[in-house]
């Protein structure tokens, strides 16, 4: 296929031999030395599915090519996107580039632009992009102020339907945190369940719209707990999304869960402002988090293109991530993600997963030793979404990504733009879809 550096066999049973795995993603019984982050693997595909994985040299050499050391990662997955904002940059630029700017934005294009075409298709080139760079899995987080909830939720569940098998999709709603203490919360919390979704919001309220900490937090979140352990829901959360160091929601959020005796799964995205607090209380907080079970999401290329940003050309001083690794040592599960794409959250991106790591390796410094840290983009999030994604193991259905790169060392220096995609044992076409397809919903 088109930018793949090879094609695997035409048959249904067929090896790859002598690839590169991360020790942490491989399930399988293999003998000698367990040092080392990559493992040295000949893998078996029969039907579509993963039949085995052995060490590298005990499979017939007819069955398949050498692969001369190529890494071979499985499909990654993103747990935290807006597939519905994505691509209306061209539309509706963000002009000061910052996070109010953002949202004014793209407020101005929803209200003008959001009708249900309009998502779909935008939604859907996100996604046709996100497969062809080896994405398995998606949580899209769609805006959900009324109207907008009515419009968008059922384009996703049509899309859903239609990307089934392709891409695992889940959604969870996005909205200020006071509106749950309202009718209009409790009925799009009745849109979510119906669509089978994960309800969600920003622990920021529209009543009071220049406090990090607003004087109804602690109501509306009693509120959006309840609604959601009525439904059987779980939560996802946009929290501390600041450079403000005033912004301590996070432990409200922990605490709240523990005195409601939540049930759910609560999955946390940004919580920047941590970054900012003294040890003790990123202690406390932490401790808070591991009590009542938060899963973490960061989101870094998002954050350091919002964060910090200021109109007179200063040079960011502060470039705003969370404390991963002191959340990750606290035994909690810690993803990273994609978030906004093209659209005034972020100018960039192109929906994939892999390079988001790669940024985030050098963003959060996670390496000197990598680690098992490529969990957070694969094992991990699957985990937080409760999907059997992310690992490689007999068994499982043969989607991955074979890289031309024989290490972290040169998967983390060169853009993987030739990777072989195989879903369900087959190489799929990585061509990517065409901006011009877009080009009359970006006509004024």
């Amino acid at each position: 296929m088109p930018h793949s550096f090879f094609q695997p066999p035409a048959a249904s049973r067929y090896a790859l031999r002598n690839l590169r795995a991360p020790r942490c993603l491989v399930q399988a019984d293999l003998p000698g030395d367990a040092a080392g982050d990559l493992v040295a693997i000949d893998l078996l595909v029969d039907g579509g599915r993963i039949a085995a994985i052995d060490a590298v040299g005990r499979m017939p050499a007819d069955l398949g090519p050498d692969l001369d050391a190529s890494m071979v990662l499985p499909g990654m997955v993103d747990c935290h996107t807006h597939l519905d904002k994505g691509h209306i940059w061209p539309r509706q630029a963000n002009p000061t580039g910052d996070g109010a700017g953002a949202s004014a934005a793209t407020m101005r294009d929803r209200t003008a632009r959001w009708n249900a075409d309009d998502v779909r298709r935008r939604m859907e080139f996100g996604l046709a992009t996100a497969y062809a760079k080896g994405v398995v899995a998606i949580r899209t987080h769609l805006d959900s102020l009324a109207p907008q909830a009515s419009i968008s939720f059922p384009v996703f569940r049509e899309v859903r339907e239609r990307w089934a098998g392709r891409v695992d999709l889940q959604v969870s709603s996005i909205a200020p945190l006071d509106i749950f203490l309202t009718d209009e919360g409790r009925q799009l919390a009745d849109i979510v369940a119906e669509s089978g979704g994960r309800l969600g919001c920003v622990t920021r309220s529209g009543r009071f719209p220049g406090e990090t900490m607003p004087p109804d937090m602690d109501e509306a979140l009693v509120q959006v707990f309840r609604l959601a352990a009525e439904r059987g829901l779980d939560l996802d959360l946009h929290v501390d999304e600041s450079t403000d160091p005033r912004a301590r929601a996070l432990i409200r959020v922990a605490r709240t869960a523990v005195a409601e005796d939540f049930a759910g799964r609560i999955l946390c995205g940004h919580c920047t402002a941590l970054a900012l607090q003294t040890d003790k209380f990123i202690e406390e907080t932490l401790d808070a988090c591991r009590d009542a079970g938060i899963d973490i999401v960061s989101l870094p290329t998002v954050n350091m293109y919002l964060q910090d940003r200021s109109q007179s050309g200063r040079t960011p001083r502060w470039r705003g991530v969370t404390v991963l690794h002191e959340m990750k040592a606290h035994g909690l599960r810690v993803a990273l993600a994609g978030d906004n794409c093209r659209d005034p959250f972020y100018a960039y991106g192109d929906h994939d997963m892999l390079d988001t790591f790669t940024q985030a390796v050098k963003i959060l410094h996670l390496d000197h030793p990598l680690g098992d840290w490529i969990r957070a983009a694969t094992e991990t999030p699957a985990a937080i979404m409760g999907i059997d994604r992310g690992v490689l193991k007999a068994g499982a259905g043969a989607d991955f990504l074979v890289l031309k790169a024989r290490s972290y060392s040169e998967m983390l220096s060169r853009t993987q733009f030739d990777r072989t995609v195989v879903r369900s044992g087959r190489a799929i076409d990585t061509r990517l879809p065409d901006y011009r397809l877009l080009d009359d919903l970006m006509a004024g």
